[in-house]
């Protein structure tokens, strides 16, 4: 365990070496400050009975940078070191491949979930600085982390995939979005088709569009949880079995 938290925190500690990585954690501020500027004013334009959570979150905005976090943050993982030749001083190193596998992961998962934190200021900002309530409910502000958080850990490993599969930080981000955008899109195929044909039940059960409008009205539901932790751990274990390949392939 030591090991891997020396290479967990090597890892973490990169991205904030790295002037990229502050870039990174601007950009989401600065993102999430326009979602609730427009969610403010949507509600003068047209009142709505959903909190500024919700209305900030659940918007076409949001998925579009949302999705762009994980290339940004996991494509230099394996990807760069591959590149360098870094990775096979690495692997030939008295490590396991796990650890080299999980501290990468961990490190970036780490940094995806402070880059919330930054936005969960800005919310309480809000009700400071006009004076007012606040626009959402506990229930509210916990589930809607709680599913970022969820699918933050499961999109964080796809990115790791991608980054093992290619020496290319320009091809591990691109195949990291492209496999993200269909996840996104699997839960618009019941919209498209209809609800009513053979298996449309499977792809609201995917549908991180409906968890995450589901998890920002305060509900909580175990099935995302089984879902999310499941690719989590699937997508992980084919990202182990990539890289302890390419070990022995050395």
């Amino acid at each position: 365990m030591r090991t891997l938290f020396i290479l967990f925190r090597k890892e973490l500690r990169s991205f904030f070496q790295n002037p990229f990585g502050w870039v990174i954690i601007a950009a989401v501020a600065i993102a999430n400050g326009v979602g609730i500027s427009t969610s403010m004013k949507g509600f003068v334009d047209s009142p709505s009975q959903h909190s500024l959570i919700f209305a900030t979150f659940h918007s076409p905005v949001f998925w579009f940078w949302f999705l762009f976090i994980f290339p940004l943050i996991t494509m230099r993982s394996f990807a760069e070191e591959e590149r360098s030749g870094t990775l096979e001083t690495l692997l030939t190193a008295p490590v396991r491949t796990w650890q080299v596998v999980l501290s990468k992961y961990g490190a970036a998962f780490a940094f995806y979930v402070i880059l919330w934190i930054p936005t969960l200021l800005q919310f309480h900002l809000f009700a400071w600085v006009a004076d007012l309530p606040d626009a959402w409910t506990p229930g509210e502000v916990f589930g809607t982390y709680t599913i970022l958080f969820l699918m933050g850990m499961a999109f964080t490993a796809v990115g790791c995939l991608a980054s093992s599969l290619t020496s290319s930080q320009i091809i591990a981000g691109l195949l990291t979005i492209c496999l993200l955008m269909l996840l996104f899109f699997f839960g618009f195929i019941p919209i498209i088709w209809g609800g009513a044909f053979q298996g449309a039940g499977i792809f609201y059960y995917i549908s991180c569009q409906e968890h995450l409008a589901f998890f920002a009205k305060g509900f909580l539901d175990t099935r995302p949880f089984v879902y999310y932790i499941t690719l989590t751990f699937m997508v992980l274990f084919l990202t182990y079995q990539i890289v302890d390949y390419r070990r022995w392939k050395r």
